[in-house]
């Protein structure tokens, strides 16, 4: 139903929502699914993701591909991935770069690794092998952070660039990632979160950002700000926001998502975000 540049402002569908979305009628409106809630071979959720289809572009966003593993990607999941790009379509495919398997065992988490020049090598190859899989490009999104980890040989935004170099995949940028990574390794670094925050959009490779994420975070019951978490259960907060203009005066219009995973509100609390985003989008409309 077109290529991604002409995708306005999106949201992640959750199933209260759907009757909703089928009747929703903005101009530039799509939904982001989690592709393993949909890599069956039948059943309600397929053939309501392709009732959705026949409506509004989608996007399929993976969580279990397992990139920076240290094995190639499960066989058996990967073809089930493969498997419903093809049917469904979608104007965008996505994956983290994180790792959630080892040794056979899955991990309900998306994982940290040491950014070295041997983990470059194994995570482009594992990327190649997706793109081969389902024959067009995957975008891979920056993560979040909890904890400083050592053994890094490449700043993330110089490493997400050379995957991007290598394997000609697309970035996705998710701005809340960003400024929870910089709140919690920045913090008590002598930097300000935000110029940390502006330091990373400066040194990314926006040319190749194919989609933005734009979601709200929680504090830790016990840290509090001194540990924020990516939990997806808030509005979009301030500084993301600011963020999100920060990065709109460097490209221009980038298909945008708004991610609600928990404490999901009403269909309509949801679009009145997205008009939010759309008129930033749109005219540049301080938020």
């Amino acid at each position: 139903m077109g290529p991604a540049a002409t995708l306005g402002v999106g949201l992640g569908l959750k199933p209260m929502h759907y009757d909703e979305a089928l009747r929703a009628a903005a101009d530039d409106l799509w939904f982001e699914f989690h592709a393993e809630n949909h890599m069956v071979a039948g059943g309600p959720r397929l053939a309501w993701l392709e009732r959705l289809r026949e409506c509004h572009r989608v996007s399929l966003h993976g969580v279990g591909l397992s990139l920076a593993s240290d094995a190639p990607p499960d066989a058996e999941h990967l073809a089930r991935f493969a498997a419903l790009v093809r049917r469904i379509e979608p104007a965008l495919v996505s994956e983290h770069l994180a790792w959630s398997r080892m040794a056979g065992a899955a991990f309900p988490d998306l994982l940290p690794f040491p950014r070295s020049h041997a983990a470059l090598i194994r995570i482009a190859d594992n990327i190649d092998r997706v793109q081969q899989a389902i024959g067009r490009t995957l975008a891979i999104e920056n993560p979040s952070h909890y904890l400083a980890i050592d053994g890094h040989e490449w700043d993330e935004p110089a490493f997400l660039s050379e995957l991007a170099r290598r394997t000609g995949c697309g970035l996705l940028l998710d701005l809340n990632n960003v400024h929870v990574s910089a709140a919690n390794l920045q913090a008590h670094g002598g930097e300000s979160i935000h110029a940390f925050a502006l330091g990373y959009l400066d040194a990314f490779a926006l040319g190749a950002v194919t989609e933005v994420h734009l979601a709200g975070h929680s504090r830790d019951p016990l840290l509090g700000d001194a540990l924020l978490i990516d939990s997806h259960d808030a509005p979009v907060a301030r500084v993301v926001w600011a963020l999100y203009e920060e990065l709109l005066a460097r490209t221009g219009p980038l298909p945008t998502l708004i991610e609600r995973d928990a404490e999901v509100p009403g269909f309509h609390e949801l679009m009145a975000e997205r008009a939010i985003a759309q008129e930033l989008m749109e005219r540049g409309v301080p938020a």
